[in-house]
């Protein structure tokens, strides 16, 4: 591929899905040349079990987008998500190096340092620590929004959000796309990939939650000052849903799923009854990410709300269940495309697309907003960047 159009892979547990891209100018977005999907096996809650299949999956899905856009697809960035990625919250400080007291680069580093050491072992046993974002700052024990480089203090203190992936998984996902013959140039949070496309600045601001309900799992990024200060994953999905219609209506697996998405009027079926299993299992949902907000202390105090992606999204209660149970503004998440002849509305697709606008920036320390964690992971580095800077 030249240098200017990219590839996002998204490999989901229900579908793999690829997007590739076109960056015509640096202020646009990416135009879309193709997609393809595929039925993802080898997977289950997010974790590979087995990489064989995952690598089928992955081969048909790029052959699709490959045969769609006329591009052959070399090299892409991946997503990674299920129960295995996590956010953990921890605190730092350290002493100013210099005798003049300015805060150096150095300082800054070893401050988060510290606040990686600070976050009890069993929590990052089998671990890989993949992003190290600094939520807040403090001089002298006074708070500073912004940058701290090149102020003066004796102590500068962080909080910071540590973003990890079980490491094993992390080798098996990679050793699955490489397997199907593409290089792996970086591999992104799924939340964090489909805040790119579904999430505004003055949203992120503000503060919000984007909510991905995918097949097997739900997945949330808290955002506030335009920084990702917390992230969770819930092991419960649309899949739970087309279960509890099956067994509450005892009909098949496949027509259940075809009535929760809509594509059959469920005529032979009491509507209050259907809208009554659907209802609970989004309560359900709805009850883990209040509670997730409740243990942050953003309970009912996030301006803009949230903002609710993936598979499941298109449920017709879901907007008021979710301003019901969280008491915040609610509503499905829009999609934000590039002039392209392809049309995508289905949010399913924001990671993927996601991925396509993070690796279509051309600096490298202009993608993320903040550091990734170590160079050592993949050829290609993340580094700081200013898209989720204040």
């Amino acid at each position: 591929m030249s240098s200017h159009i990219t590839a996002g892979i998204d490999i989901g547990t229900y579908e793999v899905r690829v997007v590739v891209a076109e960056q015509e100018n640096e202020n646009g977005l990416p135009k879309i040349l193709g997609t393809g999907k595929a039925e993802s096996k080898g997977l289950r809650h997010g974790y590979i079990i087995n990489i064989t299949d995952v690598t089928k999956s992955v081969s048909l899905a790029v052959r699709q987008a490959e045969k769609s856009s006329a591009v052959k697809i070399k090299k892409a960035f991946i997503s990674i998500g299920g129960v295995g990625l996590s956010g953990i919250n921890s605190q730092g400080s350290t002493i100013i190096s210099r005798a003049d007291q300015e805060i150096t680069e150095t300082d800054i580093e070893q401050t988060i340092v510290v606040a990686e050491e600070a976050i009890p072992k069993a929590l990052i046993q089998n671990r890989k620590i993949i992003y190290s974002i600094p939520i807040a700052w403090k001089i002298d024990g006074k708070p500073v929004l912004g940058r701290v480089l090149g102020m003066k203090s004796v102590k500068l203190e962080a909080k910071a959000l540590f973003v990890s992936c079980i490491e094993p998984h992390l080798d098996d996902l990679v050793e699955a796309v490489e397997e199907a013959g593409i290089e792996v140039i970086d591999v992104v949070a799924s939340p964090i990939a489909a805040s790119f496309v579904t999430l505004s600045k003055s949203q992120k601001i503000a503060g919000c939650v984007l909510a991905n309900i995918g097949a097997e799992t739900v997945s949330i990024v808290v955002f506030e000052n335009n920084i990702p200060i917390s992230l969770e994953i819930f092991p419960i999905g649309g899949a739970d849903i087309t279960n509890d219609i099956a067994l509450g209506l005892k009909i098949s697996l496949e027509e259940a799923e075809t009535i929760k998405l809509g594509g059959v009027t469920a005529t032979n079926y009491p509507k209050k009854k259907l809208e009554e299993i659907i209802s609970a299992r989004l309560g359900d949902i709805f009850e883990l990410i209040e509670a997730h907000l409740k243990k942050i202390g953003k309970s009912g105090i996030l301006p803009a709300g949230i903002i609710i992606t993936g598979g499941s999204s298109s449920l017709g209660l879901i907007e008021d269940l979710a301003r019901s149970y969280l008491r915040l503004p609610s509503r499905i998440a829009s999609l934000e495309i590039g002039n392209s002849k392809f049309q995508i509305k289905d949010s399913s697709w924001s990671v993927a697309y996601g991925l396509c606008i993070i690796s279509s920036i051309p600096d490298e320390e202009e993608r993320l907003g903040f550091k990734r964690h170590s160079k050592n992971i993949f050829k290609s580095i993340l580094q700081t960047l200013k898209h989720f800077l204040p």
